[in-house]
């Protein structure tokens, strides 16, 4: 199965979604239970969804400077409720995206900002990558985009390197499913773009994703991807003209 783009946050669709804290607050540096409820436009659990990349829904969670990321997976209790416990390393504002596909092929991403207690990190604004390569966990990454004009189509290759070597690898494992996976947010958190691989079996030291920046403006892009059992996330920040 291939993909030629991922998708963007939708607010057309029909589902609405809530989310929660037990005992109405988050607190930095401590497990919290996250209580996600989703219901049709008349306010009835929505019951059934379909299985996206494994899973039935994906909790993107970043900070108001996009500094943190994190990307897990809630378990389903039905009527329309997910749980899972989420740790937030400082406090202040933080942005949930939940990520789905209802029963009839629907694919929804319905977001919010939620405020976390607790002294927060120093902030610092987003700076645009001079260089797209990072080292992560004995890889080197390296990435190129075809084009970095908003409302254009481009094509992301990731390049992974064993750092050590600078030889290329091709032994990625699939995660959730696929060769990796890849999350574009905007610098002010509006816009979001989940991004599956072209190939999805590909094993690297490349892996090519198709999207498109939808305004200009300053984004930072996330690509996470499988190797030896650990899943290893590399960030970068890219300007779309």
């Amino acid at each position: 199965m291939e993909h030629s783009s991922g998708h963007e946050e939708s607010g057309e669709g029909y589902a609405q979604v809530a989310f929660a804290f037990d005992g109405g607050k988050a607190k930095a540096n401590e497990d919290s239970a996250v209580t996600i409820r989703i219901s049709d436009s008349a306010g009835n659990p929505v019951k059934e969804f379909k299985e996206n990349h494994e899973k039935l829904l994906h909790l993107i969670i970043v900070d108001h400077d996009l500094a943190t990321f994190s990307h897990i997976h809630p378990d389903y209790k039905g009527d329309g409720t997910f749980t899972v416990t989420a740790r937030f390393p400082s406090g202040g504002q933080y942005k949930l995206f939940a990520d789905f596909v209802t029963a009839d092929g629907t694919k929804e991403t319905k977001s919010e900002w939620v405020n976390v207690e607790g002294a927060e990190a120093e902030h610092a604004p987003l700076a645009v990558d001079d260089k797209l390569v990072r080292q992560v966990d004995g890889q080197e990454v390296e990435l190129t985009l075809s084009s970095v004009k908003a409302k254009e189509e481009a094509v992301l290759t990731f390049d992974i390197r064993d750092a050590a070597t600078k030889q290329g690898i091709d032994d990625l494992q699939p995660y959730l499913g696929a060769v990796g996976h890849v999350v574009i947010i905007s610098e002010d958190g509006s816009r979001y773009l989940h991004v599956h691989p072209v190939d999805e079996k590909a094993k690297g030291p490349k892996a090519e994703f198709m999207t498109t920046f939808p305004e200009s403006g300053i984004y930072k892009i996330w690509g996470q991807f499988q190797r030896d059992g650990a899943v290893f996330t590399v960030p970068f920040v890219v300007k779309a003209e």
